[in-house]
């Protein structure tokens, strides 16, 4: 998780008719949420007090003030919670723990709401109520969700508003009957179409979201499911189930038609063949021969190498990143393998002119220190709207390759984090194409339930917490007894927004670090990287 606060704002309370500084949080180069600090001070408490237990140590949050913050204090506050979230977000036993996930999706709900989002698409907002009850209702209330497979077929899911990236997940592949023990080769995307053949892949949906929130965030925009894993010996595991087999083979034809899969006339015409006389799981063995198979394209970017000011399209797969660029007349192909990558870093210039924060945009860098020989390093850099999924990816890459080798090099399923499982029921249609499951029925309306392990009204209990006692910088206590930090998150209507303690016309760069290792760098260090000796190169 790459965490940025770019800047911040002055909200006024109906409630309490005073004002109160926001912060505006960005995860993965994304406008995510409005947080007072008091929210966070309160998140930090709640896992002090479950880390501390354990021997973990957390970084240092920002001390409470008791009198109001001048405007050079408050910019320094910013700065200090932006490197605690960075620090937390690059710590994988911090960033994947339930409560940790939960406070961001409850933060992305609650802005939603203040911003109005539900009021636009439900016809309901906090004029209705401002109580805690009230709005767990209407987080918990049902919506239909278009979730779209490779080929463009569409699944209407039932889904709560409230549900993160796996509950939806989940849904929607109960919906195409697809066994549990297949999910965790699955993920959900937002998409967005171009034109007929264009597809931009926007960004890799988490748990610390919800889908529904964030696809209306990023209009217009789809949510696809997609292989998540990078290691093709995945593949077989996948084509052993028929329905993933077709769900894989889906994606194939998808990737080869929008050629991001390179492939000779001779090899399209094998292809097309195959296709036609439904022999699936040798289209899919004959594609993972060719080039770039297995590999996320990315829109046209500039980048550094070998000259400035290159444009160059980008893909990222089979352990490295591939740079295509054009020179006289001639495409060249540049491979940067990802074990010799020593470091990398994303830097964003946020635009902060903008006074809506969820419209704000980003430029987005992907910097990374290259072995191109023996003693050898070369910083190369790529400018992409697309950076930041850029560098996830290379961080997935990095974290399927450390499981490979910790596993002996014998491939090892990701375990998905989720909520419990509840009721779902789905219906189908397709706009583009007809897709037939193989199982004994194949109507276009499907539903099922599986057997919940939680009570639903569990979500309840975060909207009823009682409020840290006084102001965001009183230094009241928390009750240590308790095994959840008294958390609040905004409950009214934003009334007024605006940037006083940044100037508009400051644009600053943010580094976002892929863990805590190296903290005292502008960059991290790579754990795949590889020493690298003259024959090896």
């Amino acid at each position: 998780m790459h965490f940025s606060i770019p800047d911040t704002q002055e909200l006024y309370s109906e409630t309490t008719g005073t004002t109160y500084t926001s912060y505006n949080i960005y995860i993965n180069g994304t406008f995510h949420a409005c947080l007072r600090y008091k929210q966070l001070h309160a998140l930090n408490e709640q896992l002090r007090r479950q880390l501390l237990p354990i021997g973990h140590v957390m970084p240092e949050f920002p001390p409470k003030k008791f009198l109001p913050l001048t405007n050079s204090q408050v910019e320094s506050r910013r700065q200090s919670l932006e490197h605690y979230l960075q620090l937390l977000g690059q710590d994988a036993r911090v960033s994947k723990l339930p409560i940790f996930q939960q406070f961001f999706l409850n933060a992305q709900l609650e802005t939603a709401l203040a911003d109005g989002i539900f009021e636009e698409y439900f016809g309901y907002g906090t004029e209705d109520g401002d109580s805690s009850s009230n709005r767990v209702e209407e987080y918990m209330r049902c919506t239909c969700l278009e979730v779209i497979l490779p080929n463009g077929y569409q699944l209407k899911v039932d889904s709560y508003v409230s549900d993160n990236a796996t509950a939806l997940l989940r849904k929607a592949l109960t919906c195409v009957q697809l066994p549990a023990d297949m999910m965790p080769y699955l993920c959900l995307f937002l998409v967005r179409r171009e034109s007929k053949d264009s597809l931009v892949l926007l960004r890799k949906l988490m748990d610390f979201e919800s889908p529904f929130v964030s696809r209306l965030y990023n209009q217009p925009c789809q949510i696809q499911i997609r292989k998540s894993y990078w290691n093709p010996a995945y593949d077989l595991v996948l084509m052993k189930n028929p329905i993933a087999c077709n769900l894989l083979f889906m994606q194939t034809i998808s990737e080869i038609e929008r050629e991001w899969i390179i492939a000779s006339p001779e090899v399209l015409k094998k292809l097309k063949s195959l296709q036609e006389y439904g022999m699936h799981k040798e289209y899919i063995d004959m594609a993972r021969q060719l080039p770039l198979y297995g590999c996320l394209q990315f829109q046209a970017s500039v980048v550094d190498y070998p000259e400035p000011e290159t444009t160059a399209l980008i893909a990222i797969g089979n352990k490295e990143l591939s740079m295509r660029t054009m020179q006289q007349d001639k495409i060249l192909e540049t491979k940067f393998r990802v074990t010799r990558m020593r470091v990398w870093r994303v830097t964003a210039l946020h635009n902060t002119q903008q006074t809506d924060s969820k419209e704000k945009t980003s430029n987005l860098q992907l910097s990374f220190e290259y072995l191109m020989s023996k003693q050898n390093l070369r910083w190369i850099t790529i400018s992409s709207p697309q950076a930041m999924l850029m560098s996830v990816c290379l961080q997935e890459m990095v974290n399927e390759l450390l499981n490979y080798k910790d596993n002996n090099k014998e491939p090892a399923a990701p375990t998905p984090t989720g909520s419990s499982s509840q009721q779902t029921t789905c219906s189908s249609s397709s706009s583009t194409s007809s897709f037939t499951y193989p199982t004994p029925t194949s109507s276009s309306s499907c539903s099922s339930s599986f057997t919940p392990h939680a009570n639903p009204n569990s979500y309840v209990q975060s909207y009823n917490d009682p409020i840290l006692g006084g102001d965001e910088e009183s230094a009241s206590p928390c009750d240590n007894n308790s095994t959840e930090a008294p958390i609040k998150f905004l409950a009214q209507r934003i009334l007024s927004k605006q940037n006083p303690r940044i100037s508009k016309q400051h644009s600053y760069g943010a580094v976002f670090f892929r863990n805590s290792m190296l903290s005292r760098e502008d960059s991290v260090q790579n754990e795949a990287f590889e020493g690298i000796g003259d024959d090896d190169l």
